[in-house]
């Protein structure tokens, strides 16, 4: 049985502040989750202003639909059940002049950490699942049974940034020619004992890394974030900003990379005395340094503690 729905929305207060709303604004909440966000920024819509809040998990967005109907408004809103990767095919349909603001909550929610049927925790027994849309076919199941040493090498050092990540592909590889890896605690126990004793219980769970980079592969969620993000600051208005909160260093850095391009176009060598590429900036960053949570925030929502927020405003007309 699912447990009820239970997502703490990190930096609440930061994202609506940054966000800056006009209350007749057109605004896009991509990772909905539980509709925190989205209901803070349907509450200071009113008439004439928009919310369109998507998810592709369908707990997510069933939840989220319960959330803001019942929301205090005047504003309207749309639930979508789509992938923020589709955000230029959303704005062009909905919002065809731009948005007002643009949201992105990163990597996994606190409802699908706690449903344990979901496979993303190493706390819990559970089949090895993962998949934030469960219409997507590849799931933890085929990554750990089916890739190659090779591969989860690369995807475990790579995602994960786990230093043991060859040692945890070889105990995973000599375990499923036994049999098949089924669920999140036997393939926690693999990562465990593939751990040198002295750094086994040193610190956080030696399997938290490699589940994070087992998550990321089933979703793409680095894949498509850059693309993303892109997609998205191009869809704002001028004067619209696009707010994105990050959990781990791998995200944080492709936002950083993309703001930073974004706001310095120009690939003309260092050495060129004027630009001759004409590329022109039209985004501006909002804060150079990212928004972090409060002590506070920490200390009521431990999974706030690494969150980032950045952001980053449109400075000139959208692309046609």
């Amino acid at each position: 049985m699912s447990k009820a729905f239970n997502h703490e929305s990190v930096l609440p207060d930061e994202t609506i502040k940054y966000l800056n709303i006009d209350k007749t604004g057109k605004y896009i909440d991509c990772t909905a989750g539980g509709g925190g966000h989205s209901r803070q920024i349907l509450e200071r819509l009113e008439e004439g202003g928009l919310l369109i809040a998507i998810d592709r998990d369908n707990e997510a967005v069933a939840e989220t639909m319960k959330v803001l109907e019942g929301t205090k408004t005047k504003g309207e809103y749309l639930v979508l059940k789509d992938n923020f990767l589709n955000i230029d095919k959303i704005i062009e349909k909905y919002v065809p002049e731009g948005a007002d603001g643009i949201l992105m909550d990163l990597g996994v929610s606190s409802h699908q950490l706690d449903e344990s049927n979901r496979g993303f925790s190493y706390h819990n027994d559970a089949p090895l699942d993962m998949r934030m849309d469960k219409e997507e076919q590849l799931t933890a199941y085929d990554v750990v049974n089916g890739y190659t040493r090779e591969k989860l090498t690369v995807i475990i050092g790579k995602y994960g940034e786990e230093r043991y990540a060859g040692r945890i592909a070889s105990a995973i590889i000599h375990k499923r020619q036994e049999t098949k890896i089924e669920t999140t605690l036997e393939l926690a126990e693999i990562i465990k004992s593939a751990y040198p004793s002295k750094d086994r219980f040193k610190g956080k769970h030696p399997a938290r890394k490699t589940f994070q980079a087992i998550r990321i592969e089933v979703n793409k969620e680095l894949e498509i974030l850059e693309t993303a993000v892109r997609k998205a600051a191009e869809g704002l208005k001028p004067g619209g900003r696009l707010a994105v909160i990050s959990f781990h260093s791998l995200e944080d850095r492709i936002v950083k990379v993309v703001f930073s391009e974004l706001v310095n176009p120009c690939i003309c060598p260092p050495n060129f005395p004027v630009c001759v590429c004409n590329r022109v900036s039209r985004h501006k960053l909002i804060s150079k340094k990212p928004i972090l949570p409060t002590s506070e925030e920490i200390d009521n929502n431990r999974r706030s503690r690494s969150s980032k927020l950045r952001v980053i405003e449109c400075t000139g007309p959208q692309h046609k």
